[in-house]
């Protein structure tokens, strides 16, 4: 039964100056005059975020995660007042709410807090009031009354956990980008616009670098049934569907890479054990782990640990020889079945083999293909296996 809701996501890009901030309101306006009940989540404006940790980094290398958490949500903060005020000027009566007025409960893990409830409760009055309500996304507030954020691309997260809580006919994540395409459209040229895609094959390409949507906001999507859709903020409709099951001719649907990878490497029993508690008492996220015998292997992107350098100092004191860093970069195929296909792994290795990249590694899913190489190659890497699956 439909409820009339729809909850649109806009992107750091797409609220990034006044200009900008004047067309989502028309875009919103347009949604409105539809007929629709309009919740908005909003990102921090343009490089907002970026420029706050830029900030904290001059004050602190490794900056306390709550303190970190107190700095950011300023970003957040300022785009959702600043888009009530531009729906205002269109004729919109609208209000604003932080993540925690919205009723987003989260865990008490900060940088990279996880959604456990939405109590949309002030979000319902304010839409039968026939208002728009803007929502700070990347943000909420854990049991402790703690404010926590939600990890990159957690404004995703905030508008499908909302969608799902409120029931909503849909959820669009609008940004610069016209959806999900089969690789980076500013690495590939002949990048290819995706018509729809598998929750499960989004699943993974957002765990594995791409950056349309995050992984979190993907699972959020499939556990609600929320029919979520990837376009381009400058049109109303179009963009990519995020499915149950998706029927294409093509194996693979998509490639990604990540350049920004850590690895953390111990050696010993007793230093994998050790390794792993300080892993866990640090709440990294964990993108890849190895652990065979006596030696561990476990990869995660730097930007989700923003006080790596403690992190490494306590590794370094508690471990010392036993423990070993190095950065690495990883290129990623999905697509269903292709993991325990060996023809596509060794088609996947023969086209590293031909544009010259050296393979560290492979490792599969039933979902994906993942070939590990040093960073400078990962971009080439992309283009090799795009052109041999996806071309």
């Amino acid at each position: 039964m439909s409820t009339g809701i729809v909850v649109q996501k806009y992107g750091g890009s797409s609220v990034a100056d006044a200009d900008k901030i004047r067309l989502v309101a028309k875009r919103i306006a347009r949604t409105k005059a539809s007929g629709k009940k309009v919740v908005v989540v909003v990102s921090a404006m343009g490089k907002t975020t970026n420029q706050l940790i830029e900030k904290a980094k001059a004050i602190s290398p490794s900056p306390s995660r709550r303190e970190l958490d107190m700095l950011l949500t300023c970003g957040e903060r300022e785009a959702m007042a600043l888009v009530s005020m531009a729906c205002a000027e269109e004729g919109l009566e609208a209000i604003s709410f932080t993540g925690s007025q919205a009723g987003i409960l989260t865990n008490d893990r900060h940088s990279g807090a996880r959604i456990v409830e939405v109590r949309p409760f002030r979000i319902e009055d304010e839409l039968d009031r026939g208002r728009v309500v803007i929502v700070a996304g990347f943000q909420g507030v854990s049991y402790k009354r703690e404010i926590t954020t939600l990890g990159r691309g957690g404004s995703d997260t905030t508008a499908v956990a909302l969608a799902g809580a409120l029931r909503a006919d849909y959820c669009e994540i609008c940004s610069d980008v016209d959806g999900v395409y089969s690789a980076d459209p500013r690495i590939v040229d002949a990048a290819q616009l995706l018509d729809a895609i598998s929750h499960d094959e989004m699943l993974e390409l957002a765990a594995q670098g791409a950056k349309v949507l995050h992984d979190a906001s993907v699972e959020f999507a499939r556990k609600s049934g929320i029919a979520l859709y990837a376009r381009a903020t400058n049109k109303d409709g179009g963009g990519t569907r995020v499915d149950f099951a998706i029927e294409r001719e093509r194996q693979v649907a998509a490639v990604t890479g990540q350049s920004s990878l850590i690895r953390v490497r111990a050696s010993g029993g007793a230093a994998v054990e050790h390794c792993l508690q300080i892993l866990e008492a640090s709440s990294i996220p964990l993108t890849h782990l190895d652990l065979e015998g006596k030696e561990l292997r476990a990869w995660f992107t730097i930007a989700d640990v923003p006080d790596w350098g403690a992190v490494k100092a306590r590794l370094d004191n508690v471990l010392g020889s036993q423990v070993e860093f190095g950065e690495e970069g990883a290129v990623t195929m999905v697509g269903h079945g292709i993991g325990g296909n060996p023809g596509v792994i060794n088609r996947a290795r023969a086209a590293a083999v031909s544009a010259g990249v050296p393979i560290n590694a492979v490792s599969v899913s039933p979902l994906r293909i993942t070939l590990w190489c040093d960073r400078p190659h990962v971009d080439t890497l992309v283009r090799a296996l795009h052109h041999q699956f996806c071309e």
